[in-house]
């Protein structure tokens, strides 16, 4: 019984070894939470931009002119926010990982974790790309459902590299963006949901789960 004991415990540890050094564990939980949490305020900030207004008419009265062009005070707006919310959840979640990996006494910057960042990059700029020519062409309807679709095909291809429990993240994430892909005219309540409560429940899961 001994032997078979040591030898479980031999096949374990070699088991944990070959996971730390095909995966990236220092995903910070809090960093989803944070990311969150910027997302709801940048969401807050365009509802009072609309006028806490979630109609799909009146909300477009604020995407395209008389003419039916885009305004490009809208577009200038909607980059602010969004990019604002972009920067602070990517530092905040950079300075969080960090600070676990040390913890741990694991390096940040390994091959695995490149290969995470590229495999999440590469759906990120393609859908960038795609929106932006959804917009060259007049397209604003299916830009918000455009963002969560690559979104969560960005995490679903970047999860094989960290944290299994991200898959589903992503898989919420596209489902949510084909759900708002029927309903074009309240894209902000989907990505608030999306990029917000989503990010929020994730994190607090991941914290539970793997940082306490």
């Amino acid at each position: 019984m001994d032997k078979t004991k040591e030898h479980l415990d031999n096949l374990s540890e070699i088991r944990s070894i070959m996971e730390q050094s095909s995966r990236f564990l220092s995903l910070s939980g809090l960093s989803g939470v944070f990311a969150g949490i910027f997302a709801l305020i940048g969401a807050g900030t365009a509802y009072w931009y609309f006028g806490y207004n979630l109609h799909y008419k009146r909300y477009y009265t604020h995407v395209l002119d008389n003419s039916g062009s885009l305004r490009l005070e809208f577009l200038l707006f909607l980059f602010g926010v969004a990019a604002a919310v972009f920067f602070l959840a990517i530092g905040t979640g950079y300075l969080l990982t960090v600070r676990k990996a040390k913890k741990s006494g694991e390096k940040i910057w390994t091959p695995t974790a490149k290969r995470m960042l590229i495999n999440l990059a590469i759906p990120l700029a393609t859908g960038g790309v795609f929106c932006i020519a959804l917009l060259y062409n007049g397209d604003v309807y299916h830009v918000a459902p455009a963002t969560l679709i690559f979104y969560g095909l960005a995490l679903l291809n970047a999860s094989k590299y960290t944290l299994p429990d991200i898959r589903y993240l992503g898989i919420s994430e596209i489902i949510l963006g084909l759900l708002n892909a029927f309903f074009v005219g309240y894209g902000l309540l989907f990505w608030t949901i999306g990029f917000g409560l989503l990010h929020i429940i994730y994190g607090i899961t991941m914290y539970n789960k793997y940082d306490k």
